[in-house]
């Protein structure tokens, strides 16, 4: 029993105190993984979604993709500078729950938070399930097991999770520094490779020529390949939501942190589109059994298939399965907020031993499996239901801002800036759920409407009991009485003996009620004259009544409930105290030998109650009690 905390602490870490909540702040070198991992890991399969569905135009295709980023790349700086507003504007978190509940009203607010929710539980679900489909990608073997290696990440990840901010930056430092600086190498030296070779270098492994063209180029073609490539800008909201994690200027480190993120990139989306269209790249079929991934292809490539080829194809696969961190940083955040709206139940307000949201975490991670075994884990079926909540938060988010830049004095560049981005998101959101109806997107449209409802009956819920609970008038003197107590009693032992000193020291209206089953034996009231009302008559005490009540078929709990409301009064000024006596063993398996009527009562007397009805557990613990006797 003693080592039980140093467990928990080896796993978890000790417990912080609130005071310590300043030694967990990051700066922008921890804020990259934690916030960044989700954003920077979709260079990994963003490029390769647009290159898929380039597929039917052969070479083509592969020439498209570098206009097809530079437009991503585009709208992705037009949402950098939109949010580094944000961050100046909400130095205490701006999501787009946040910005949209202030300035748009109630309804967009909710819009917001349940797109984005459904974002993060998607981003944890993808990026799990694409960093395994890498490794099964390298290791055929391992495909029957995709779903429960899907899971052991994520109960890894939650591990990780649960030790705080600090620990889990610096947990997955080297995993995404190894991967940025890999693709980095590769994009550099295939960058010199295309300058000495004057535009056409030579791979160093040979590559599988790209598939005979089967369709012509078409505007329909080019809005999906968009939409999927928009999949790379998934996650980066996540710096605006967790500015307070940042340790002070938290403002400035956030900008630094968001600055970072985005220039990396577009740096990697623009170097692997370069690369994949001078070296002639082209995405071969999931489905086929020749699949590879356009990332170790374009490694082999540029770096031939030695341990630099490896030790690339390894940190790829790490941070792929850990891109889902950027969803436990911000989920927990998320909920919070809402719940400081009352959207959401309070549990998500509260703080766990090393100060995260805990119940967050739980949530998300109660979604994301149950996602992930729904869908077994395969990404491509996961993909189809991405990027709409984040590009509809995105929308959003910079519509709130222009709102709030106009009542700060009119229109401005900021403005502008903002009014740009919400109107290209807004744009870039449409495509993407038009584009993605039919695969699935339509399953995120339905979900969304249902999260809202969800969240204003939670609200309802709240209004109603500050309605009926709220009291601005000063105590009713009047109103202070004895209260009729009540204790059920089924013989003359220890426990009811302890149970009725208490219920006497409480009021001199005692009621203890015996159910008698059948013709059994009365044997409490033969034993309560001696028992209990003589010593109480020569202390000169007041008596208590003993209420005798039959039961023909063997009920105990229904007849004592009923007599509890027959005697309930009218007056909420007279109160009825029921005090439930109760044994408490010390092993959880002795309680399968004891009834468990006292729990059962419990919980009658609070679903068919009411307000004038006090419980009260009176508890025996056996052990204790021998131990002091």
């Amino acid at each position: 029993m003693a080592t039980r905390p140093n467990v928990l602490n080896l796993l978890l870490g000790r417990p912080l105190a609130t005071s310590e909540e300043r030694a967990e702040h990051i700066g922008p070198i921890a804020g990259i993984p934690i916030f960044g991992l989700d954003a920077l890991s979709s260079a990994a399969y963003g490029p390769e979604a647009a290159l898929t569905l380039l597929i039917p135009l052969g070479l083509l295709g592969v020439k498209e993709i570098v206009p097809i980023s530079l437009a991503i790349l585009g709208l992705l700086i037009l949402v950098y500078f939109s949010y580094r507003q944000t961050i100046e504007a909400y130095p205490q978190g701006g999501g787009s729950f946040t910005v949209a509940s202030e300035n748009l009203g109630d309804g967009a607010g909710l819009l917001a938070a349940a797109a984005l929710m459904i974002d993060y539980v998607l981003t944890a679900a993808v990026g799990i399930s694409a960093g395994v489909g890498a490794l099964i990608s390298a290791a055929p073997s391992l495909q029957p097991h995709t779903l429960a290696i899907c899971l052991g990440i994520l109960a890894l990840l939650t591990l990780v999770n649960m030790r705080g901010v600090h620990d889990t930056g610096v947990v997955f430092m080297i995993p995404t520094y190894l991967f940025l600086i890999t693709l980095l190498i590769i994009i550099g030296v295939g960058g010199w490779q295309i300058l000495a070779s004057g535009g056409h270098p030579h791979p160093v492994t040979p590559l599988p020529s790209p598939a005979p063209a089967t369709a012509a180029l078409s505007l329909w073609l080019l809005l999906k390949v968009f939409s999927s490539g928009c999949t790379a800008m998934t996650g980066v909201e996540a710096v605006s939501n967790g500015v307070m994690a940042f340790r002070e200027p938290a403002c400035g480190n956030a900008k630094k942190t968001l600055t970072i993120i985005i220039a990396l990139l577009c740096v990697l989306l623009l170097g692997i589109a370069l690369l994949c269209r001078a070296y002639g790249v082209a995405a071969t079929d999931p489905d086929g059994a020749h699949y590879e991934s356009v990332l170790s292809m374009l490694t082999r490539a540029v770096m031939g298939q030695g341990w630099f080829y490896y030790l690339t194809i390894a940190s790829i696969l790490l941070v792929l399965a850990l891109s889902a961190n950027t969803a436990f940083a911000d989920f927990p955040r998320l909920t919070r907020a809402i719940a400081l709206h009352n959207y959401l139940p309070h549990v998500f307000l509260l703080r766990g031993r090393r100060l995260l949201y805990s119940w967050g975490i739980y949530v998300l991670v109660a979604l994301t499996a149950t996602l992930l075994i729904i869908f077994g884990g395969v990404t491509d079926r996961l993909i189809p239901l991405y990027a709409i909540g984040a590009f509809m938060a995105f929308t959003l988010s910079q519509a709130g801002m222009v709102m709030h830049w106009r009542r700060q004095g009119g229109a401005s560049l900021k403005s502008v800036v903002n009014g740009v981005g919400a109107l290209a998101t807004g744009v870039t959101t449409l495509v993407v759920l038009v584009t993605k109806f039919v695969s699935g997107a339509w399953i995120t449209a339905l979900l969304i409407p249902g999260m809202i409802l969800l969240m204003r009956a939670v609200r309802r819920h709240y209004d109603r009991v500050e309605r009926e609970t709220a009291l601005e008038a000063p105590l009713i003197a009047a109103h202070v009485e004895e209260p009729i107590v009540v204790m059920p009693i089924d013989r003359w032992s220890r426990i009811s003996e302890k149970a009725l000193t208490f219920a006497l020291s409480l009021s001199s209206d005692v009621r203890c009620v015996h159910i008698q089953v059948g013709d059994e034996d009365d044997k409490i009231s033969s034993d309560w004259p001696k028992l209990v009302v003589a010593p109480l008559e020569a202390a000169q005490k007041p008596v208590p009544k003993l209420v005798v009540r039959k039961s023909s078929f063997r009920y105990i709990l229904q007849p004592l409930l009923d007599y509890i409301l027959e005697i309930c009064p009218a007056d909420e000024a007279q109160r009825v105290c029921v005090l439930v006596p109760e044994l408490v063993v010390r092993h959880w398996w002795e309680n399968l030998m004891h009834n468990r009527r006292a729990d059962l009562l419990k919980v009658l007397l609070l679903v068919r109650g009411n307000r004038n009805i006090v419980v009260i557990n009176i508890p025996w613990y056996l052990d204790k009690e021998k131990q002091t006797g």
